[in-house]
C-alpha cells in the first residue's frame, strides 16, 4: 500500500498545474480564504479538488511522496 500525504502544498500545486511556485502560495492563501481557515491551517487534498475542481483522485496521485 502507498501512503500518500493528505497536506497540499505549493510545491504539489506547482506539479500539478504546471505554474510556479509562487503560483501555488498565492493560491493555497485563496483557498485557505475560501475555506475561511486560519494562517497555520492546512489545505488538504479534498478541499483543493473541490476549489481546483480537479477530481480529488488525481490530485491525489500527485501527492505520492
Amino acid at each position: 500500500m502507498r501512503t500518500t500525504r493528505v497536506c497540499i502544498y505549493p510545491k504539489d500545486i506547482q506539479r500539478i498545474t504546471g505554474r510556479s511556485e509562487r503560483y501555488g502560495r498565492k493560491l493555497l492563501q485563496d483557498i485557505k480564504r475560501y475555506f475561511d481557515k486560519q494562517p497555520h491551517q492546512f489545505i488538504t487534498a479534498d478541499e483543493f479538488a473541490e476549489y481546483s475542481g480537479i477530481e480529488v483522485r488525481i490530485v491525489k496521485e500527485f501527492l505520492v511522496d
